[in-house]
C-alpha cells in the first residue's frame, strides 16, 4: 500500500538527491558534462574528486559570510514573524467586532503568490518614485536607499518576508488559542491571577505543541527562502543579501562556466545543515517533555 508514495518521493527526492550528492564529489561543470549540440553528441568528461569540494568550501570565507547572514536572516525572520503572528492571533481570538474580516486581511499576504508580493514590495522601495519614499519625502524626511545599501537592503529583505510569513504563523498560534479551555483562564482570573500570568503560565504552555513545530518549520522555509532574496535584490547590492541557497543557484546557472559540482557541495551542506538543526531542535524539546 505504501509502494505508490515510496515509489513517488524516490523519483521526485530520492534520485536528484543521489544525483547531487554523487555531482558534489566531482569537477563537474559545463564544459565537460554530457551535452548535444546540433548533431553531435559529447559525452561527458568530469572525474571524481572526492571531497576536494567540500574542503575548498569549508575553508573558503565566501562560505562562512554566507552562513553568518543566512543565520541572522532566518532567526530574525522567524522572531519577528512568530511574535508578529502570535500578538496578532491573541486579539483576533476575542470577540470584537468585524474579527471575521480582519481575519481575511491578514491571511491575504499568504494567498498571493510570493512572487507577486515581492514586485509589489520592489515597487514600494523604489528609491526614486517608490510609495515608501514619496511618503517620506513628503514628511520632510530624507529618501532611503532601501535596496542600494547593504544594511537597507537587509532590512528589506527581512521586511518582505516577514511580511509574508506572520499569516502563516497567525493561523497556526490562532488555532492553538482556540484549543486551550477557557476554564482554565475563568480559574487563574478568580485565583486573582493578572493578565501577565495567565499569558505566561496558561497561554504558552498551552501553544508549546504548535509553536514548536511552526517555528521549526518556518526556520526550514526562511532559511531556504530564494524568492524573496532572489526578486527582490538578487543577492545585492554586491553580495551583501545572499544567503546559502541563492549563492548555490548562482553557482549553477549564472556564473560562467555553471559550477554544477561546486553549487551540488553547497546543496548538501544546506540539507546537513538543516537535518543539523532539526535533530537538536528535536532533542531540545525531548529534554523539556514534548514528545515530538
Amino acid at each position: 500500500m505504501v509502494a505508490p508514495v515510496v515509489t513517488v518521493i524516490g523519483v521526485i527526492i530520492g534520485w536528484p538527491l543521489a544525483r547531487g550528492m554523487y555531482l558534489s564529489t566531482t569537477n563537474a561543470d559545463e564544459a565537460n558534462v554530457e551535452r548535444t549540440i546540433g548533431v553531435n553528441h559529447i559525452p561527458a568528461t568530469y572525474e571524481s574528486v572526492g571531497l576536494d569540494n567540500y574542503t575548498a568550501i569549508l575553508t573558503d570565507s565566501v562560505f562562512w559570510d554566507r552562513l553568518g547572514w543566512t543565520l541572522v536572516w532566518t532567526v530574525s525572520c522567524v522572531t519577528l514573524s512568530f511574535a508578529l503572528g502570535l500578538g496578532l492571533a491573541m486579539m483576533l481570538n476575542r470577540k470584537v467586532r468585524g474579527r471575521g474580516f480582519y481575519r481575511m486581511a491578514l491571511i491575504l499576504p499568504w494567498a498571493v503568490p510570493a512572487f507577486v508580493s515581492v514586485f509589489t514590495w520592489r515597487l514600494l522601495f523604489n528609491e526614486r518614485s517608490g510609495l515608501l519614499n514619496s511618503l517620506l519625502t513628503g514628511g520632510g524626511i530624507d529618501a532611503i536607499p532601501w535596496l542600494n545599501d547593504p544594511t537597507w537592503a537587509k532590512i528589506s529583505v527581512i521586511m518582505v518576508n516577514v511580511w509574508l510569513g506572520v499569516p502563516f504563523m497567525l493561523i497556526a498560534m490562532l488555532g492553538g488559542l482556540q484549543s486551550i479551555p477557557g476554564d482554565l483562564y475563568e480559574a487563574a482570573e478568580m485565583d486573582g491571577a493578572s493578565a501577565w500570568q495567565r499569558f505566561r503560565h496558561i497561554t504558552l504552555p498551552g501553544l508549546k505543541p504548535v509553536a514548536s513545530t511552526v517555528v521549526l518549520i518556518s526556520g526550514i522555509w526562511t532559511f531556504n527562502m530564494f524568492p524573496v532574496i532572489f526578486l527582490l535584490t538578487r543577492g545585492g547590492p554586491g553580495d551583501s543579501t545572499e544567503i546559502l541557497v541563492t549563492y548555490a543557484y548562482r553557482l549553477s546557472f549564472v556564473v560562467s562556466p555553471r559550477d554544477y559540482a561546486g553549487s551540488a557541495a553547497w546543496g548538501v551542506l544546506i540539507l546537513a545543515l538543516l537535518s543539523l538543526f532539526a535533530v537538536i531542535y528535536r532533542r531540545a524539546l525531548r529534554k523539556q517533555g514534548d514528545v515530538w
